[in-house]
C-alpha cells in the first residue's frame, strides 16, 4: 500500500514539474514574441507605413472579424469574393491570425 502511495506521490510530482517547465517556456516565449512585435512597430512607425489587416478586405467582413463573428465574416467573404467555403474559412482564419483576434 506504502508503495501505491509513493509511486503515485512520485507522479504527481513529476507532472508538477513538467507543467511548471512547460509554462516558464511559454513565458519565455511570449516575452521574445513581444520584444519582436515592439521592434516591428517601431521599424514601421521609423519608415512611416501603417499596418492594417483588414485593408484589403470588404467592410462587412472586415466588422464581422473584429466582433468575432467569424461564421459571418465566411458568409460575407464568400458573398464578396465568391470563392469555395473551405477557401473562405481557410482566408478569414489567416486574417484574424493577422490581426490578433
Amino acid at each position: 500500500m506504502e508503495l501505491v502511495l509513493v509511486s503515485g506521490f512520485l507522479l504527481i510530482a513529476l507532472a508538477a514539474a513538467t507543467a511548471e517547465r512547460r509554462a516558464s517556456h511559454l513565458s519565455k516565449r511570449v516575452a521574445l514574441l513581444s520584444r519582436v512585435d515592439a521592434k516591428l512597430d517601431l521599424l514601421l512607425q521609423h519608415a512611416g507605413l501603417t499596418y492594417d489587416p483588414y485593408r484589403d478586405l470588404p467592410p462587412e467582413v472586415a466588422d464581422a472579424v473584429r466582433q468575432g463573428r467569424k461564421i459571418q465574416a465566411i458568409k460575407h467573404y464568400r458573398n464578396a469574393t465568391g470563392v469555395s467555403l473551405k477557401e473562405a474559412k481557410e482566408f478569414i482564419e489567416q486574417v484574424q491570425s493577422r490581426a490578433g483576434v
